[in-house]
């Protein structure tokens, strides 16, 4: 009972979240997800429904460096700072940071520090 109650909060909480934010084409969407063993980290762009940039633990380029790093905030700088280096390489300065309904704390604070240290503005 205590999981589906979380689970059913979380969902509103990233519904209010979303009435909100809205990414364009000039100012797109960071979004963050997290399970329980892997980090995913997308930019997305609301107005054409497109994925411009997509990151996770899991991501070839990414999984190496990721391997013997200790410490799930230490990972998540790393996909952070990836995600940048994507959404520079394709001219994105400028983007709109989607925490999913997740509390800006832990994990998905070192993202969004990630992106910021790398050079994304949000």
């Amino acid at each position: 009972m205590i999981k589906k109650s979380r689970i059913n909060q979380r969902r509103r909480v990233k519904t209010r979240v979303r009435k909100t934010i809205q990414g364009t084409t000039e100012c797109p969407r960071l979004t963050v997800y997290r399970s329980l063993h892997h980090l995913y980290a997308q930019i997305v762009d609301d107005g054409q429904a497109k994925t411009i940039a997509s990151v996770s633990t899991l991501s070839k380029d990414l999984r190496d460096q990721v391997k013997d790093v200790k410490g799930r905030r230490e990972r998540a700088k790393r996909v952070g700072s990836e995600v940048a280096k994507k959404a520079l390489e394709q001219n994105i300065k400028r983007v709109v940071f989607d925490r999913n309904g997740y509390m800006y704390h832990g994990v998905v604070k070192a993202i969004a520090d990630g992106a910021r240290e790398a050079g994304l503005q949000f």
